[in-house]
């Protein structure tokens, strides 16, 4: 009989080459990933004044003419005039640009700059429908700081306002209804600030929103009761 044919062994297979080490120093150890500096975060905008050979308008000229102190800086960017004034002047200018011609506030809104001091810039951004002009008015404030309402200027300011109290809690002095516009009456904190959880407040926070709903329920019944 014939014998079984054996089938041929497989040949060998060479080993994965290893990767290349790391250099070592002079000194026998291996230098450190170079890893670029983390950047510090921005304590608040820059501001930047109008160039040289861009005069203030006309209606800025003005209210620096008619109230000295209660311009500290005017920037101008991206086309954009705007004007910070002190919570504490913020009423007199008010007053002025609405004599001047800015009859609507076509928007209250902030920013959180949780590094800084006065860690608020509420912005009132106006127009003049007579003259088309723009120009937006910057205030500084900290946190408990109150700013004064401009509702008895710009009627239009009163939702605006509780806006930025609302997710801000910046409070208006004078406004005449300051309560909360989109979160419920209940919600703990200000949603629009730096600071706030991702995650949301921690006691109301819950797997499902029904939940959350049954136990406000539960709660106005407790009162009811």
């Amino acid at each position: 009989m014939d014998e079984p044919k054996v089938p041929p062994k497989p040949a060998p297979v060479a080993p994965a080459a290893k990767p290349p080490a790391a250099p070592v120093a002079a000194g026998g150890a291996a230098k450190a990933e170079h890893k670029p500096p983390v950047a510090a975060a921005p304590s608040g905008p820059t501001d930047p004044p109008a160039p040289a050979d861009k005069p203030a308008p006309s209606f800025v000229a003005a209210l620096q003419a008619a109230l000295p102190d209660a311009v500290t800086h005017v920037s101008f960017w991206v086309g954009d005039w705007t004007v910070i004034v002190p919570a504490g002047r913020l009423l007199d200018v008010a007053r002025h640009l609405k004599g001047a011609g800015f009859d609507f506030c076509s928007d209250v809104t902030a920013t959180d700059w949780p590094q800084r001091p006065q860690r608020f810039d509420v912005v009132y951004s106006l127009y003049s429908i007579r003259d088309r002009h723009r120009l937006r008015v910057k205030v500084r404030a900290a946190e408990q700081e109150r700013v004064p309402s401009v509702t008895g200027v710009w009627p239009a300011a009163n939702w605006l306002e509780r806006e930025v109290y609302d997710m801000f809690g910046v409070a208006f002095v004078d406004h005449p209804d300051l309560r909360r516009m989109l979160m419920p009456e209940d919600w703990q904190g200000h949603p629009q600030r730096k600071d706030y959880p991702l995650e949301g407040p921690g006691e109301l926070l819950m797997e499902s929103p029904l939940d959350w709903l049954k136990l406000r329920q539960a709660a106005h019944e407790a009162e009811i009761e």
